[in-house]
């Protein structure tokens, strides 16, 4: 079977690389590892931080992708995952940097490679209307409101965000009713519930499912312990976790994550397309998998990387 290459929209670093740290040489490193893995691109994804080394690393990442080579997976843009999110959700991001959903507070870090950002829409001041003229995707996460009029996408579905209830509304709800609406899932067996991972799939359309890894620097490293968004994390084989056993994201990256969905019968080709449409972007390279979704060959332009 081929398919597309794998783009990751939702990643915080690998390799024992922290994209909130990391220099443009670690960047372009973790670009032509990911390649390999069938990953053809990815948007660095920098939690909640100081606005200098927002606007440091902003410009890191930039840079790597001005001068990554064609054979490596494509630096697509940066995704911001902090700042702008509700403390009551703050899930592992450091609550004491947060600012106010205001468009003066995006100004201090804006930047044209900002192209996804993840905030809590109750809290808005303004700020959504002004990213959304400047085409920036809009997703809802660590967030607790029902009002998801100005989102394109909701991130990791369930997680940092107010669940369903029988009696109110939530983000949670909302995202499962809204058919326009893109989601983002880690189906990495321990995000979710193999239940509520079936619910999301039954109630979502096919075409409007994101799957993303949330991945820690500490995926596919030989780390057990690191230092991510001013915490030290801990890896015990199966999760990662702060010292107060709050998850601090994914140790999966999404090729796994395919074969995880096909071993339970969930897996659906259009998981791997939908970031193409989400984004209107194209990706020259195609994977060829075998029939236990293992990848067998990666290929850019005719070449077998």
């Amino acid at each position: 079977m081929k398919t597309k290459l794998i783009i990751e929209q939702h990643i915080h670093g690998c390799f024992g690389i922290d994209f909130n740290r990391a220099d443009s040489e670690e960047i372009v490193c973790a670009a032509q590892q990911l390649i390999k893995l069938g990953v053809g691109g990815f948007f660095p994804t920098l939690v909640t931080d100081s606005i200098d080394n927002i606007k440091r690393q902003i410009e890191r990442i930039k840079y790597a992708a001005s001068i990554q080579d064609e054979y490596s997976a494509k630096i697509l843009g940066v995704h911001l995952e902090g700042i702008f999110l509700n403390p009551e959700k703050k899930g592992i991001h450091d609550s004491d940097l947060f600012l106010e959903l205001t468009k003066e507070n995006f100004q201090k870090i804006e930047d044209d490679f900002i192209k996804i950002i993840t905030l809590a829409p109750e809290l808005d001041l303004g700020l959504i209307d002004y990213l959304k003229s400047k085409g920036i995707k809009i997703q809802a996460g660590h967030c607790v409101g029902g009002d998801l009029s100005k989102c394109s996408g909701v991130t990791h579905l369930f997680n940092a965000m107010k669940p369903i209830g029988h009696r109110d509304e939530s983000t949670s709800l909302s995202a499962m009713l809204n058919n326009d609406i893109y989601t983002e899932i880690i189906a990495d067996g321990v995000h979710l519930s193999d239940s509520i991972l079936d619910l999301i799939l039954r109630v979502k359309p096919d075409e409007k499912i994101i799957l993303i890894s949330d991945a820690l620097p500490i995926t596919k490293s030989d780390l057990t312990r690191t230092e991510f968004a001013g915490k030290t994390i801990f890896y015990d084989g199966i999760k990662a976790t702060s010292k107060d056993g709050t998850i601090a994201g994914s140790t999966t990256l999404v090729p796994d994550i395919i074969k995880i969905l096909a071993q339970k019968g969930l897996y659906k080709d259009t998981y791997i397309n939908n970031p193409y449409n989400y984004h209107e972007i194209d990706i020259s390279g195609e994977i060829e998998w075998d029939d236990n979704y293992n990848i067998v060959s990666v290929q850019i332009n005719g070449k077998r990387i």
